[in-house]
């Protein structure tokens, strides 16, 4: 078992079960006992708790998962899914943001332009990193590897995970705005195919940059929203503590999201959370997006085209009875 440096309240169970399950290995050990007897009963009981306990999670809960640290992250991602990673740096008019990673690499084979936001394991990376909020020139290198991969004629995948652009004086001085929307009008003209996975946060505009997409994926504990539940909560009501009430409010979950037609697929995360188990959430997201670059790389770019402008088009759509 892992050494956990972070939990989660409704994990405790799950928690006070693997000390249980450790103490009897350790015992087991120490004294030459044969315990399996015991110990196979208590681990089938571990896997059925840890089912049951996020198969039930509230939606503010889901935002727990998906802000927990030992989440894994785009590099984590891209370690695993992806082969022969060459990183490009730079927005060639101000300088590299370390908030957003692209870079070329392969996705089975297939060569694609891969981007994503990264956030820091620790207070040092953290601070190089923004926290994962991206400045202007981050969102204007992901636009740079948009284009070369448009030139070159290969696939987009974008990892989508940031808490909102960086909204700070120079970010705004800089154009944040414009670098968003400017993002917007070409991720909706681009002539190549383009896959979005949120594998954490995705938080507003600043999410929305990398996510116009041909197929949007969620992993199956991420969350999507124009605001976080505390902000949506401390506007709403004055009172951030209603934190639990916005998130229900907010739809925020992949099972909000499929079920309202902007998410295309929910990717299934290890019993856990993909914190858990980060070798098999890793390996779940490949498969889907693979599966998803090899279907829309058989569609031409006109019919890509049409494809994108008519899943927009139909988000929001409703009926009255």
């Amino acid at each position: 078992m892992a050494t956990n440096v972070f939990n989660l309240e409704f994990e405790k169970p799950i928690l006070e079960l693997e000390r249980q399950i450790e103490s009897l290995k350790q015992m087991a050990s120490d004294r030459r006992l044969d315990v399996e007897g015991e110990i196979l009963p208590l681990e089938a009981k571990l896997t059925d708790l840890r089912r049951e306990i996020y198969r039930n999670l509230s939606p503010m809960q889901r935002v727990q998962v998906a802000r927990h640290p030992r989440r894994p992250y785009t590099l984590d991602y891209i370690r695993r899914v992806f082969t022969d990673f060459v990183e490009l740096r730079g927005d060639r008019q101000f300088r590299d943001d370390p908030a957003i990673v692209s870079g070329w690499a392969r996705l089975g084979g297939r060569p694609v332009v891969v981007i994503g936001q990264q956030k820091g394991r620790d207070t040092k990376e953290n601070l190089r990193r923004n926290f994962g909020m991206p400045h202007p020139e981050g969102y204007r290198k992901a636009l740079r590897l948009m284009h070369q991969a448009e030139r070159f004629g290969v696939p987009v995948v974008t990892l989508i995970d940031t808490p909102g652009a960086y909204p700070g004086l120079g970010a705004e001085e800089r154009g944040q705005a414009e670098a968003i929307a400017r993002n917007l009008e070409e991720m909706g003209g681009l002539r190549v195919p383009i896959v979005a996975a949120v594998i954490g946060e995705g938080g507003s505009g600043g999410a929305l940059a990398l996510g116009l997409a041909d197929r949007l994926l969620m992993m199956e504990n991420a969350i999507y929203s124009v605001i976080s539940p505390e902000g949506c909560a401390a506007i709403l009501w004055n009172d951030a503590t209603q934190k639990e009430r916005a998130a229900d409010a907010l739809k925020l979950t992949a099972q909000d999201l499929r079920r309202l037609g902007i998410a295309d697929e929910i990717v299934p995360e290890p019993a856990g959370g993909a914190h858990s188990d980060q070798d098999t959430a890793a390996e779940a997201l490949g498969t889907a997006l693979a599966r998803h670059v090899e279907e829309l790389s058989t569609l031409s770019p006109d019919k890509l085209l049409d494809q994108r402008t008519g899943k927009y088009r139909a988000i929001g759509r409703f009926v009255e009875a």
